[in-house]
Formats: structure tokens, sequence, C-alpha cells
């Protein structure tokens, strides 16, 4: 539990470290270095176009983080009287105390401290659970944070190519390139902001994969009515069309938060708590 507390601590710490670098980096290194085209006119210049598309893809990536975090699942222990302590609390909820007092799709957090209803899981990176309240805004938040780190790897590429006179026409340039440059870096080749910005790529690339493979696994459950925990405790749900899943969790009015960080205004399960 020590290193999981911890984990809830640094997961996040690192995300705003790697935000503040890539936002660092795509300011004043890779979108100064395409205003040095002198073919390209001033309106209409790729740097101004990257610099739109990167702050439009970050502000929504935050946006979403700030949102996750904000609109915590609901704590169903809270003003339960279901007895002292949260061992008790778990208990019940889950189920292990009373096989008949578990209410559906409900898990008790030790790492948050509460008890929520349709609970999906814990993501370290926001140290918060992740539920019905927030999936929408953490599903967006994967997607964004997916295109940025796209997007910064494609800028950071132009850039390395252009510095070192390389070409990634061949797929093979890529894989090759961070051997090749961890050589020529300790043989003084290579200057180390240059070797930073490789060691970037390779980490752009993969926090890109992962929130994209993370994003469309739960476009998946969504789709079938399900959530994580459910998967894992072997759950059975009634099964609904496809439709219904989407708009209980995106809402109506979903257009609205694919283009601006906004909180799950329209969705099913707003509608009956106010209910």
């Amino acid at each position: 539990m020590l290193v999981l507390r911890l984990l809830n601590v640094v997961a996040p710490a690192y995300f705003l470290c790697i935000s503040l670098v890539t936002f660092v980096l795509q300011i004043f290194l890779f979108i100064p270095s395409m205003f040095r085209d002198p073919s390209t006119t001033p309106l209409f210049s790729p740097a101004l176009l990257h610099g739109a598309l990167f702050l439009f893809l970050s502000a929504n990536a935050l946006g979403n983080y700030v949102l996750v975090i904000q609109s915590s699942p609901e704590d169903l222990g809270k003003g339960s009287n279901l007895g002292e302590g949260a061992e008790v609390v778990a208990d019940w909820l889950d189920g292990s105390r009373s096989p008949g007092s578990a209410l559906p799709s409900t898990h008790f957090c030790r790492l948050c401290a509460r008890a929520t209803q349709r609970h999906d899981h814990h993501c370290f990176f926001t140290g918060n659970c992740i539920g019905s309240r927030n999936m929408r805004n953490f599903i967006m938040f994967c997607l964004y944070t997916s295109l940025a780190c796209l997007d910064s790897l494609v800028a950071g590429m132009a850039y390395i190519s252009a510095a070192l006179s390389m070409s990634f026409a061949n797929p093979l340039a890529f894989l090759t390139l961070l051997p090749h440059s961890i050589s020529q870096f300790f043989s003084g080749a290579l200057l180390s902001s240059e070797m930073f910005v490789i060691l970037m790529l390779y980490l752009w690339l993969g926090i890109g994969l992962a929130c994209a493979g993370f994003c469309c696994h739960q476009m998946l459950l969504i789709l079938r009515g399900q959530t994580r925990y459910q998967v894992r405790k072997g759950m059975v749900v009634r099964a609904r069309p496809w439709r219904e899943n989407l708009r209980e969790v995106f809402g109506k009015r979903w257009l609205l938060g694919l283009l601006i960080p906004v909180l799950n205004v329209g969705s099913d399960y707003r509608r009956q708590k106010e209910k």
C-alpha cells in the first residue's frame, strides 16, 4: 500500500513535468525553427498553424485532466451508517461482509478512501478514481494527450531532420536513431540539447501509443456497457444498445466535449442524480 500511495504522488508529478518540458520545447525550440523557412508566407506559415494546433491539443488535454480531478466520483460511503472505519464500509459496499449488501458495480478504493458506483479503475496519473462522473473527461484526456504526443513527435522529427541533416523517409532511420545518437553523443559529435530532443521523441512515442491504446480499450468497454472493474470481477451486465451506452457516458452534448474541455453536462448519470 505504501508503494501505491507513493506512485499516486509520483505519477501526477511525472505527467506535469513531461507536459512542461513538451511545452517549453514546442514554444522555444520547434516553433521558432519553423519560422526560419523563407519560402512560407507569414500569415499561413507552418509555424503559426502548428502552434495553433499544439495549443488546441494541449488546452484540451490539460483541461480534461483538471476536470477528471475536479469531477471525482461521488463517495457512496459518506454519511452512510455502515459502521466505523473504512474497512467496514468497504466490506459492506463490496459485499464481503454480507453477500446481499453489495451495490451494483460498487468498489471501495483504499487509495482515495471512498466508495464509488460504476467504478472503472484508479488512475495514478490523475491520483483519482475514474467512474461515471469523470469517464468522458478521462477518455478525452487520453485522446488529446495521445494527439499532443503525436504532434510533438512529428515536430521533433522535423527539428532533428533539419539539425542533423538526415531523412526519415526510411522507417529504419527512426529505429536506429537512438543507438547511433548515443554513440555520437559520448564521442562528442552530438550536442546535449539534440540528444535530449531525441530521447523525448521516443518518450512521446511511448506515451502516445499507450494513451491511444487505453482510449480504444475504454471505448470498447463503453460500447459493451461494461467497466474495467466489472470485467475484472466477472460481473454480468444487462445487454443494451450501444447508442444508449455511449449516451450514458458522453451525454447529448458530446460534440461540445470534443472541441473544448467541459463537464459532462448532458449525461444520463447527472439526470438520474437530479431526480
